[in-house]
Parts: structure tokens; sequence; C-alpha cells
């Protein structure tokens, strides 16, 4: 296939380098005949060093260079041009002008693919005299390396369009999802599970920035955690996709901003690229505090108080106390020596005090959430003596025989603690994503871990939790707070209700 690619930043070098190794033959054009040059130089310095890695033959490579063709002028006749990608910035009217000189430059056989990650495809396609050659053609950046490519047709794109550019982008050894054109896409919505409920506990005091992207790594599993993730990505950037999803899904409550960001990106605390952001980078730039050392007590007796619903989780805790060594005491209720440790889900420590008149200096939470490293999770209510609290926390480090101890993070009381409100969101926006139809269930879990790198998709990592267990979360983070960002979904409650997986799509009308 002949391919030219209109852009020559960094993802349009990084689509011409992809294209071109695949096999097919690139055109590669911008207003700056500069910026072309540039491109070339850098994908040739690409293949190169995948040469000196082995991953290339020498051959390979010059074939690939080959098939890289600069152009002096990007709105050049191309009769045997197949397909045309638009990698500019991105701003509607530079889009329209772009696609409007192509539109005259080409034969209307081409397809027009617009790279856009957060502009309307529909919109962009309006302005052509015929908008069902055009659709969305989302990569990630760096494009070699993120091998996941979102297919966006517009409301008048033809439809045998989209299947096209679905053979074309696995032929080049990418996978590739069928995502609705609406805000965000798919991959850039369904990260807005984790930052907004991370914004909301920092905006609660229920844990300071190192504390929850701690326990987003140690508990969660994510390889990097969500403020972490910001300052990787720019504060500036992220805070405008919030703003942006939300909108355009009319202010939806699930998808609500934080009030912390506005005044973080005015005063230039974007990140990585300015030095500071939610952590502070540089050669001068202070060490990462360490966590506070294990202080208190270990062989403090402790009493595992079990709430409503939670015999399980309580009876896990138990167990794996006691094959540590601590003391713990059995009964109907706790001595007046032992701290007490609630496993609570989606509820909080207070409202198990309040209910079942446990010592409220001494009691404490625990998440239940099964660790992926060695994390546990303490929560304190305004009321806990801080003695006490230690002396948990060091019940809760103890580790069995020839293991390493557990650290152990402290933050405050909240319905559902860090973890629990992190991953309740993250399945939460992804199964808004599914009911609407925006894209299906198995596309939905591929892009995300492709896209984001999290360890499991959203919908299969709730589905390991199990549908029942996380609509009880729901339930209980929604009854426990009134916040209607926790309101239940259609999805994971149906889904329970019936005994399906959260990952099945399930029968549809026209199925029928």
């Amino acid at each position: 296939m002949r391919i030219r690619i209109v852009g020559a930043g960094a993802m349009g070098r990084g689509i011409a380098q992809w294209a071109a190794t695949a096999g097919h033959t690139v055109e590669l054009g911008d207003v700056r005949a500069e910026a072309v040059t540039a491109a070339v130089d850098f994908v040739r310095s690409m293949l190169e060093r995948a040469v000196a890695k082995g991953r290339m033959s020498g051959a390979d490579r010059d074939a690939a260079l080959e098939r890289l063709v600069p152009l002096d002028d990007p709105w050049a006749a191309g009769p045997e041009v197949e397909l045309v990608v638009e990698a500019v910035r991105e701003d509607l009217a530079t889009k329209a002008e772009v696609f409007g000189r192509l539109e005259r430059a080409l034969p209307e056989a081409a397809v027009f693919a617009t790279n856009t990650s957060s502009l309307s495809v529909t919109t962009i396609a309006s302005a052509l005299k015929d908008p069902t050659r055009l659709a969305g053609l989302h990569f990630f950046n760096p494009v070699p390396l993120m091998r996941i490519v979102e297919i966006v047709p517009g409301a008048a794109t033809r439809p045998e369009i989209p299947p096209a550019l679905t053979a074309f982008v696995e032929g080049c050894g990418h996978r590739a999802v069928t995502v609705a054109d609406t805000p965000g896409f798919l991959v850039n919505h369904a990260g807005r599970g984790l930052v907004t409920e991370a914004l909301a506990l920092l905006e609660e005091t229920v844990g300071e920035p190192a504390d929850i992207d701690r326990i987003a790594r140690d508990v969660l599993g994510l390889r990097m955690g969500p403020f972490e993730l910001m300052d990787l990505t720019g504060l500036d950037v992220t805070a405008a996709v919030i703003d942006s999803i939300w909108q355009g899904f009319r202010h939806a409550d699930r998808l609500r901003p934080s009030y912390l960001t506005p005044n973080r990106v005015t005063a230039g605390l974007h990140g990585r690229k300015t030095g500071r952001g939610w952590y502070a980078y540089g050669p001068d730039a202070p060490a990462p505090a360490p966590e506070p050392p294990v202080t208190g007590d270990p062989d403090r007796p402790v009493f595992v108080h079990a709430p409503e619903g939670q015999d399980r989780d309580a009876a896990a805790l138990r167990a794996a106390l006691a094959a540590a060594g601590a003391t713990v005491e059995s009964g109907d209720g706790p001595s007046e020596a032992a701290v007490v440790l609630v496993p609570v889900w989606g509820t909080s420590v207070a409202s198990a005090v309040a209910a079942d008149g446990l010592p409220a200096g001494r009691a404490f939470g625990v998440d239940p959430l099964p660790a992926a490293g060695r994390r546990r999770v303490l929560a304190v209510t305004p009321a806990a003596d801080p003695a006490a609290a230690r002396d948990a926390r060091a019940v809760l480090a103890r580790a069995a025989a020839g293991e390493e101890p557990w650290a152990v993070s402290v933050v405050r009381d909240t319905a559902g603690s860090v973890a629990q409100r992190l991953l309740a969101s993250v399945v939460s926006v992804a199964a808004g994503i599914a009911e609407r139809s925006i894209a299906a269930p198995g596309d939905i879990d591929l892009a995300v871990t492709a896209g984001l790198g999290y360890p499991y998709g959203p919908l299969a990592w709730g589905e390991r939790i199990g549908a029942d267990r996380m609509l009880a979360l729901h339930r209980a983070l929604h009854r426990t707070t009134g916040d209607p960002r926790h309101r239940p979904s259609r999805w994971v409650t149906e889904r329970a209700q019936l005994g399906l997986a959260l990952t099945d799509p399930g029968t549809s009308p026209a199925d029928c």
C-alpha cells in the first residue's frame, strides 16, 4: 500500500517508521521542509538502533528506508496513494484546512484518517465535500512500541472503511479496536477512572500522593501510581483531558474533575517537563521521603472484627496474622489490651465502630484486597489513639518465617479505603463505556492493557474480584458516601443479578 502522512512531528514520524518497517511505501510531508528532514533522520537513527540491538537486519533497515519517501509538497498529486494519515496539531481549524487541501489534491479513492486524540471525527469530516471517506486512526506515542490503535468511524464514515483500517493496522503488527466517536474515544476515557479517583482521595486528605502511589503499585499492581503517571504525562495535558471528557459527557458524575488541578497548572507544576509536579525532578531535587519506620509493639494482641458480610475477609486476616506469629484473640469481643482490626469493603471503620460498639481509640481498618506486593493498608479514624495505631501497624508488618516483612501504609479512614476506591472507579468507568456500546468488552480490556499498561483489563479485573462483590463494593461506596460518582452501573448490576461475567457482552435486541 502507498500511504501519505501529513505532519512530521513525533506522531507522524512514529507512524512513518512503523508503516515503512511493515512493508508499506510511506510518503512523509509537512509544511516545514526541515521537519521532514529531521523526521527521516530520526527514523534512520531508530532503525540503526534496532540493527545494533539485533532486532532488525541491515538489509531490512535499508529496505524500510528505501520505502520512506520525503515530500517537498504535502499537497502534491498522488494518484497511487490509497491512505492518508493526518498527524498535525490538535486544532480543528488546522485539521480542516489540511483535509480540504488534501481533498483537492488526491483521488477520491484514497481513504482519509485523522490521528486526533480528542477532537470529534465527525466534526473534522464535516468540513470535507465527501465526509464518508474519513475515519479516526488514533495511534499512541511512541507508535512502534505502543501496539494498539483506535479506529473511530465518524457518523458518516462509509461502512467498509473501519474493517479495511483494521486489516491494515493488524497487518502491520499492531492490535486494532473499533471505538464510537465519543469524547476521549476509549483509552483516554477509560484512564479517567484512576486519576479522577486519586485526585478525589487527595481532596479528602485520605493520603498524600506518595501514599496513594505506593498503594496503587503494591496493592493493585500498577506499574506507576496515578500521581507519578500525571507527572510523566504532564498535569496540563491530564487536566485538559479530564475537563474535555467530563464536559463532553455532559458533566457525568463518574468523570468529575478535581478542584486541585487548575491552580497547579497555572503555577506551572506540570510534572517532569517543568521540574516539579506532584514530585520534584532534576539533579537538585530532594530525594523522595522514605516511609516512616515501624516503631510500635508487634506483640500486642489483636482482635479481628468481622462486620456484616465480611466473615471470609476476617478469617483470612486472622489466618495470615497467626501464621506470622501474632497473638490473635478469639471470642466475641476484644480484650482491653487488644487492637481491633476491621476488614472493610466499601464502608468505613467509623461506621463499624458505631454499628458494632467497637472501642473507637483502638479500632482500625484493613483493606482485604489481595496485595500484588507485600503491602497492607491501615486506616485510622480521627478518634484513634496514636500509640495503638503504631502497634497495629507493627502487627500488620509481621511476616511468616522466611518471608520479608510487610510494608504498611497508614491512611485516613474512608469508605472502601484507597485501593478499593481506585479499583471501583476503574471498573465503573469501563462499565460505562461498555453499557453505552462505545466499544466491545474485549476491546476495552485489550486497549487498556496495551494503552495504559494495567495488569488486567478493567472488566477482567472486576471479574477477578467477582461481579457480586464488585456490585457490593459500588453499593456500599454509594450508600456510605452519598456521592453519585459511586452509583452502581447498569452493566455491573445486571451481570451480578444474572450470573454473567463482567466481560460478557450478553444478548442484545439485535441478536433476537
